[in-house]
């Protein structure tokens, strides 16, 4: 999809296109056209990849736990990463991509899938809270991604509504800190958990 896209309105960009963005959502640093060539192979196309070796490395019994869940999270995930693409390029041809919104917005969108998915993630070396904790425990691994579903999937919601609500700048801050939050909270209970199974 993105290919196609980027085949049909190759005329229409310019030589030059922003290819780097400071926290704000401010260019930094332009490029030629041609970058946006990697754009399809650095996110739909490693995503599908990813996802493959998953598949291929864990072992059979886990993937067949998880079902055609983890199929279905490929898709959307894989999908998910070509519109994005798509609108990356689309706001390179137009010139919009000084705003962030739609970035912050998808991030948000991102997180809400993952968080809707964590609680039917079987233990694995590959996807989901990687600690030492949830690795040892199978009690762990769940009780973890099952409290982190809900923070990843409330705070997903959270930062898509400060990107349509809030400044650029605001919102930036403010999602960069929600981010950082909900990476490491399911970091800190994955250990008190671990804790509380060994009393």
């Amino acid at each position: 999809m993105p290919l196609i896209y980027l085949g049909i309105i190759w005329q229409k960009l310019p030589e030059e296109v922003p290819i780097h963005w400071n926290a704000l959502g401010e260019i930094d640093g332009y490029g030629s056209k041609f970058t946006l060539l990697l754009l399809p192979i650095l996110m739909p196309g490693l995503t599908y990849l990813t996802f493959a070796l998953i598949q291929r490395f864990t072992a059979i019994e886990q993937v067949a736990k998880m079902g055609k869940k983890l199929n279905t999270l490929k898709f959307l995930i894989v999908l998910f990463m070509s519109v994005l693409c798509m609108l990356i390029i689309h706001s390179s041809k137009e010139g919009l991509v000084g705003q962030p919104t739609f970035v912050f917005v998808s991030l948000g969108l991102l997180f809400t899938v993952f968080g809707n998915f964590f609680r039917t993630i079987q233990p694995n070396y590959f996807l989901g809270i990687r600690t030492p904790w949830t690795l040892k425990s199978a009690i762990v691994w769940k009780s973890t991604h099952e409290f982190a579903g809900k923070l990843w999937f409330v705070g997903g919601l959270i930062i898509a509504l400060i990107a349509l609500l809030s400044s650029s700048r605001i919102a930036s801050f403010s999602i960069i800190g929600i981010v950082i939050l909900i990476t490491l909270v399911p970091l800190i209970y994955s250990y008190l958990e671990s804790k509380k199974q060994t009393k």
